[in-house]
């Protein structure tokens, strides 16, 4: 399973994004898990955010879907700080 996310926004408008393919790491089912939950709740279509804020595009096998601060789930939260850390 490939996950990519790409973060826009914020005060300085600095884009971020990385990408991380869990099929071979021992945690694999917990990073699909997470992952399910991230995008289950996210939106097929962008969100509209607040000034300066984050607006993340989450792409999990070809399924992309879009979140926005301050209304992201806690399991998109963690996905994205899992994907950019791991994947920066």
């Amino acid at each position: 399973m490939r996950i990519r996310v790409r973060r826009t926004g914020g005060f300085a408008g600095i884009e971020r994004q990385a990408e991380v393919d869990v099929s071979a790491l021992p945690d694999a089912p917990e990073w699909r898990a997470l992952a399910d939950k991230a995008v289950a709740a996210a939106q097929d279509t962008p969100p509209d955010g607040v000034p300066d804020g984050f607006r993340y595009e989450i792409t999990v096998d070809g399924r992309t879907v879009y979140a926005a601060d301050p209304r992201l789930t806690e399991e998109q939260r963690r996905l994205i700080a899992k994907v950019l850390g791991e994947g920066a």
